[in-house]
This record gives C-alpha cells, structure tokens and sequence, in this order.
C-alpha cells in the first residue's frame, strides 16, 4: 500500500464532497442549523423519566430499622431500582460514570435523629439532628428534577409516617449538587447525542458516492490503475474521519455560540475526535453495505435511512424521551456507546481513563472493525458489477 495514492484518493474524495450541494447541505449546514435551532428552542429544563438505579450508602450504626425502612420505602415506589454501597468512594464513582442516578447516603446517627423526634415530637431541642446526603447524576433529567422530591416525600413518610405538605423534623436532605446541575439546561442534555447524529448521516453519502461512482464506471478505470482495493477503501475511511472531525468542530463551535457550556479538559475534546472517528469507520461500513444492496444512487439514499433511522433514534439524543425497554434496545446499536460516552465526559465529567468510557470506547472500536469489514467484503463480493 502507498500512502500517496491513499491521500490522493482521500483528496478526491473530498474535492467531490465540495461539488455535491445535497451531500454538503447533509454534512456541514445541516448540523449549523439543527444546532442552532435545538439549542434555542430547548434553552430550559424539562421532565424526566421513570425507573432508575439509585446507590444507598447505609451508615447507620444504631442497630435500629429506621434505615432500612426508608430503603424498602424507596423500593416500593417501583421508580426507583435500589442498589447497596457498603463503600463511599464505589458508589461515588459509579455515579460519575452513570451506572447509578442518584446516591443516598444514610448517616450513622439517622435511627438515633428518627427515636429522637417520636420521644419527643412536640420538642425540638431533644432531637437529634442530623442530614441525609443525596448526591445526583447530573447528566440525567430525571435525576436532577424528581428523585430529590421522591426522596423527601419517602422520607416523610417514613419517619412521621404520613406525607405532610409542611413538616420540621429533626432529618433533612442535604443537595449540594443540585445547586450546579439545576443550571442544566435541555439542550445540554442533548448536546453529546448531536455529535453521533450527525455522523450517521455521512452512511448515506457514503452509500451514494460508491454507487455514483459505479454507474459512472469509475471504479472500473480504478482497477485499470496501480491502485489496490485496499488503498481505494483506505482513503474512503480516511476522507470520512476527516469529515467527521470536520463535523464535531462545527457542532462544538455552534453549541458553544448558543450556549452549550460542556465539563471536561482538553483530552476529553481530544477523546471525542478520537471516538467519533472510529464511529465514523462503522458508518462506512454501513454505507458500503447499502452500496451493495442498492442499484442506483437514488435506491442508496432509501437503503441507507434503514440503517440511519436506527442508530438514531436508539443512539443519539433522540433517545432522552424514549421508554426505558426502548432504551435497552438502544444498547444493541454502536452509536448509543459513542452517546453513553461523550455523556459521561462532557456532562458528568468523568475522567477519560474511567471503566464506564474505556469500555464504551472498545465496543465502538470492535463494532467499527466488523461492520466495515462486512462492508468491504460484502461490496468487493457483489457491490462492483
């Protein structure tokens, strides 16, 4: 393989991008105005959804029930799947990874404080204080707006055993995080699902191109050249990465302008250039796949929306106000871990070494390298005549 073929090749490529109208309009202002318009019309809070993990970390060392009266309480909301922490640090991180929504964390004296108050619940000053952390997902709507009002309303219940609309009590609930995240606004939840939707599209350029390039013969006078297969399919990935860099630029520059204001250091930017160009190795492969099946151009762009419309509404951001059996579904599709990913990086702020975007990372690698290997196989097979 030469490497100058491959980048000559990779320039033609985008040389017949920039003399395409309807695939530049889907590449580059398609993304600016869609941005643009969803940055404004979604610029405040909105509601969540149902059924979410939540971390308890039971501190509790008076021996009495209280706590795990709260714990079966929380339960039986049926919203709210609770998982137990015997360490701090473990379900701090799982948290900042997303595995959890929410972490309670139940202080030692919480059965004291609750025996206090029904000792003496007409005098405060026999009680014994005391504040249960709940610490959120900031990345999750859900989190950030209703579990801190389910967790008040069952703490009430649990502790004066009726749900009282203004009650003083001796436990309260302590939120530091919900300072920060209230300023969250809509958008900002669907920000990271906008990188890989944009992506996706580039499956039906690609898929228009091979098969253009078919009907005009062009890909027999490549044959006829020094060329290798390889280097012609090389340049493709490479063309394409670079569009899709192109692309993360321009959606980053424009939410920013509408004011998108992602966490994160440079190697998380660096780190979602790096993902999305693999992912973008997988929509090559799909485009090929639909270059196969399809007969003409026009027959690509139907063909390739069967791939599209999946790995959107399953793996972008467009998945936010889908039903949680929908949202397991979505974990079938690669472009839900390029989300899951730039979530974890750019809204909860997690390192880029954390297990959470490692493994992210490796499933959009390993679904890249087998798609785009069916993809060439599949188009060098029964694609070129």
């Amino acid at each position: 393989m030469k490497f100058q073929r491959v980048a000559a090749l990779a320039k033609k490529n985008l040389r017949v991008l920039t003399r395409e109208p309807g695939a530049l309009f889907m590449l580059i202002l398609f993304p600016i105005i869609a941005t643009m318009a969803f940055g404004i019309s979604f610029g405040s809070t909105d509601s969540g959804q149902t059924t979410y993990q939540i971390g308890v970390v039971d501190k509790d060392i008076s021996g009495l029930a209280w706590s795990q009266h709260l714990v079966g309480n929380l339960s039986e909301t049926m919203i709210l799947n609770i998982q137990n922490y015997s360490d701090n640090s473990v379900a701090q991180s799982d948290l900042s990874q997303g595995l959890v929504q929410a972490v309670i964390i139940i202080p030692e004296d919480f059965g004291q404080s609750c025996n206090s108050y029904w000792a003496s619940p007409t005098d405060p000053n026999l009680w014994v204080n005391t504040t249960v952390t709940l610490l959120l997902d900031s990345a999750s709507l859900f989190a950030t707006q209703a579990i801190p009002t389910i967790v008040q309303q069952t703490l009430e219940v649990t502790v004066y055993g009726i749900q009282p609309t203004s009650i003083s009590g001796p436990i309260s609930i302590g939120n530091p995080s919900l300072i920060e995240v209230s300023k969250l606004t809509t958008f900002d939840y669907f920000a990271p699902g906008f990188f890989a939707f944009f992506a996706i599209f580039s499956i039906m350029t690609v898929a228009q191109s091979f098969t253009f390039e078919r009907e005009k013969g062009l890909l027999r006078r490549i044959k006829t050249t020094p060329t290798s297969s390889s280097e012609f399919m090389t340049s493709q990935a490479i063309s394409n990465m670079i569009i899709a860099m192109i692309q993360v630029a321009i959606v980053f520059v424009v939410a920013i302008l509408v004011g998108y204001r992602p966490l994160g250091d440079a190697t998380s930017f660096i780190s979602a250039f790096i993902i999305l160009s693999i992912f973008s190795l997988c929509c090559v492969g799909f485009g090929l796949i639909a270059a196969t099946l399809a007969k003409s151009s026009g027959a690509a762009t139907g063909i390739a929306f069967i791939f599209i419309m999946p790995l959107m509404f399953l793996g972008t951001f467009v998945s936010v106000a889908l039903s949680g059996i929908v949202k397991e579904a979505g974990k079938f599709v690669p472009s839900y871990y390029v989300t899951d990913a730039l979530t974890s990086l750019f809204l909860r702020g997690a390192p880029v070494t954390s297990p959470t975007i490692l493994l992210d990372i490796l499933v959009v690698a390993v679904y890249s390298l087998v798609v785009l290997g069916a993809g060439i196989l599949l188009y060098g097979k029964y694609g070129k005549t």
